[in-house]
């Protein structure tokens, strides 16, 4: 028997270059921290399998009770639903519509008080642009008015 012990512990007449069969089980033990992580892996996944199974069950038996009354209730919840389906629509819209009028006018606010959020320099840029076109064009119809003005004239000589 002590031989047999010996043999498995690895013993001094052990010629094999692997290890024994019981220092290599001893080696690959789960210390506590592994065992207590399965045993609640294992727990769990039983208890969340329990519960699918409960609400899988709840379900269908729920489906075969009330499928008939929604079947036979159907020509008043449809209409209900399309209804309440328009006014969380609308009201969803609304608060949508709310939020960015605020957001509108807050930055309007910092514009005009000189707080410079963020695009003002776009606006002032696109503003001067505009302003700047808009007296190319004036200068455009002065320079050209008289002529446009005197081809009419031509053109009609009574007028």
């Amino acid at each position: 028997m002590a031989d047999r012990h010996q043999a498995l512990l690895g013993g001094a007449d052990d010629s094999s270059s692997s290890p024994p069969l019981l220092r290599r089980v001893q080696s690959h033990a789960p210390n506590s921290t592994q065992v207590v992580g399965l045993v609640t892996l294992v727990v769990s996944g039983a208890v969340l399998l329990m519960l699918t199974g409960l609400t899988v069950t709840g379900a269908v038996v729920a489906l075969v009770v009330l499928g008939p009354l929604a079947l036979l209730t159907s020509p008043i919840w449809v209409p209900v639903a399309a209804a309440l389906f328009v006014l969380a629509a609308a009201a969803v819209s609304a608060c949508a519509l709310a939020v960015a009028l605020l957001a509108v006018g807050t930055w309007t606010y910092r514009y005009v008080t000189g707080r410079h959020p963020v695009g003002a320099d776009r606006v002032d840029y696109a503003r001067s642009q505009i302003a700047t076109t808009a007296g190319h064009v004036k200068d455009y119809a002065r320079e050209y008015g008289g002529y446009l003005h005197a081809r009419a004239k031509d053109a009609a000589p009574g007028a």
